[in-house]
């Protein structure tokens, strides 16, 4: 049985504010299906785009109507302005709901949309611009009285930064002013490691968000990830819907979120909460949003870390526990009709029906693998039942995984009346979700599970990072996997190595690196694009020298040669599409070792 519950039960009334709208998803996956939901339980049309991968993709087939944006590439098909906007004129939608990720937090196309006479599904243009980039943010949060992690960036000459970093202390993080997915991160812990840190820090931001424009702040050595839903409507109402607890963090990418946050001090919660609820009013927020902090879990401290305009992934854990359909919300204000829900929504609903929710993403990854992106077809999916269990996912029977896109293929939450008893509910539920066809990390939850931290409730971000992962699952033969004895070796806080070399060495797999008729090749670890080829044919490539970069499920996996040898020659193109198995690069000689690099990017 598969099932995909993507409203939450007992929702507080949210009225359609225009039986006559048409909402245009301008996303895919699990998502724009969680958007066609309200709008089917609305009875309003909703209208779906898809890129030629998707085009039997669920949220296709359960819109009302659907539009082809384009091929797989991103850029042509769901980051084109041009194609989104032209779909909703071919389809006559009336609103455009941005999902998360992709163009959600784009001011270009939040502007574009408000121009071309349709609703927009978020916040205004200029509040989306003035916490889009963190170095304003900081600014505009100083200014609203909320506090900020000791930091600097008053200047981007390497030598002002230097010295802020001197004055601030180490550890220090260099960060991104751009974007967000803990891109463009680093971590210096001494004054000779800040010039690598800044470089690297600054190479990635460019290359991920077209900015490499810094921030230097104190490094919290034990911190928790906590944030609070916001909602703002057009008649200056700003209230919080309560706290998440997104500690459990891989490559600063969230594993599992909780609502409420747990374990905070009830001064520390109560101040945050009214922070974020200040920071959107001084913006004059008119959205669904999240205010995000970083908690010292020593000290009890907490510091804005960044608001994100768009609805969560995690809204979920809040729906749960408050009983408020978020995407009905969102839509309802975005119309113009003033926010029904009163300020203390939050704490009455919990007075009423104590609750705890918990949410773990469902990846088409490999954990016992480094996390390694799988591909394949869906072919047998069986939910969990039960009035406790929510699914929300992009999959059904049959769907094809393909490399294009997001690992994220589903979120299982659970609620229950309590976190012990939510945790124990997400235990079995994990037991009874099946997914077959391809590898997946739900027994990556039900380790992350059995880990005292995690029953405790007493993680840090650092949490994962600091935990030995098994070399395999516990709880299933890998006798016959591929990547039975490949793990993940962290290099820098978001760099993990995979890398392949000889049986001996316990934490390598043997078998990248095979001989040929011409020497020794490499071939592709799973399917991917080919975006750089860093070597010619005739060159002599050393040790830790990159030469190709293979990008899969929105990640870019460089591999770099471990030992020297020459290119005899490069059997791929940049920008060809590559299967498992295929032949990358042939060398005249064997190489000592042959590394790869899996960097999130």
């Amino acid at each position: 049985m598969t099932t995909n519950s993507a409203t939450p039960s007992n929702t507080t009334s949210i009225p359609c504010p225009d039986p006559d709208m048409v909402v245009l998803v301008a996303n895919r996956g699990e998502i724009a299906r969680r958007v066609i939901r309200t709008c089917a339980a609305w009875g309003v049309k909703s209208v779906a785009v898809y890129a030629d991968p998707d085009e039997h993709a669920p949220h296709v087939t359960e819109a009302t109507a659907s539009e082809h944006i384009g091929p797989a590439a991103l850029a042509d098909s769901y980051l084109s302005i041009p194609a989104i906007l032209d779909a909703a004129k071919r389809s006559g939608a009336t609103h455009i709901h941005p999902g998360y990720g992709f163009l959600s937090e784009r001011t270009d196309f939040a502007e574009a949309v408000v121009a071309a006479g349709l609703t927009w599904a978020g916040p205004t243009p200029a509040s989306v611009a003035s916490m889009g980039s963190k170095i304003e943010a900081r600014k505009v949060a100083e200014r609203a009285g909320v506090p900020v992690i000791p930091g600097f960036n008053d200047s981007q000459d390497p030598d002002a930064l230097a010295a802020a970093a001197d004055r601030i202390g180490y550890p220090i993080l260099v960060k991104a002013s751009a974007g967000g997915g803990g891109k463009g991160i680093r971590i210096a812990h001494s004054p000779d490691e800040f010039d690598t840190a800044l470089t690297d820090a600054r190479t990635e931001a460019m290359r991920s968000f077209g900015n490499d424009d810094v921030i230097v702040e104190r490094y919290i050595t034990r911190p928790r990830h906590i944030e609070v839903q916001v909602v703002g409507d057009k008649h200056g109402a700003a209230i919080d819907l309560g706290t998440r607890e997104c500690s459990v963090q891989r490559r600063y990418q969230k594993v599992v979120e909780e609502a409420p946050a747990s374990n905070l001090d009830p001064e520390t919660e109560a101040s945050m909460r009214a922070a974020a609820v200040a920071l959107t009013t001084r913006i004059g927020y008119d959205s669904v949003g999240t205010v995000e902090f970083i908690v010292d879990a020593a000290s009890h401290e907490f510091f804005f870390l960044e608001m994100n305009t768009r609805i969560q992934v995690e809204h979920t854990v809040t729906e749960q526990v408050t009983g408020v359909d978020l995407i009905a919300v969102q839509l309802s204000v975005a119309t113009g009709e003033p926010l029904t829900l009163s300020p203390d929504h939050f704490d009455t609903a919990l007075a009423t029906s104590p609750a705890h929710s918990i949410e773990a993403r469902i990846t088409a990854e490999d954990p016992w693998g480094g996390h390694m992106p799988q591909t394949g077809l869906v072919t047998t999916l069986q939910v969990p039942d039960g009035d406790d269990v929510r699914w929300d996912a992009a999959i059904v029977e049959g769907s094809e995984i393909s490399p294009f896109y997001d690992s994220v293929i589903g979120k299982l939450i659970v609620t229950a009346g309590s976190r012990p008893d939510a945790i124990a509910a997400l235990e079995t539920a994990l037991q009874s979700l099946s997914i077959d066809g391809l590898t997946t990390n739900v027994d990556f939850h039900r380790w992350l599970l059995l880990q005292p931290e995690m029953r405790l409730g007493d993680m840090t971000t650092r949490f994962l990072d600091e935990t030995p992962l098994p070399r395999s699952t516990p709880f299933v033969d890998m006798a016959h996997s591929p990547w039975q004895t490949l793990s993940a070796r962290r290099l820098t806080p978001h760099r993990s190595e995979l890398a392949f070399d000889s049986p001996s060495r316990d934490d390598r797999w043997h078998g990248s690196a095979r001989t040929g008729d011409a020497g020794s090749h490499i071939e592709s670890p799973f399917p991917g694009l080919i975006t750089e080829i860093l070597v010619d044919v005739g060159d002599s490539v050393a040790a830790g020298q990159t030469l190709l970069t293979i990008e899969a499920m929105k990640m870019l996996h460089p591999l770099t040669a471990a030992g020297p040898t020459t290119i005899a020659s490069i059997d791929v193109s940049a920008g060809q599409q590559v299967e498992t198995g295929d032949t990358l690069i042939t060398f005249t000689q064997t190489p000592s070792d042959i590394d790869t690099t899996g960097s999130a990017q």
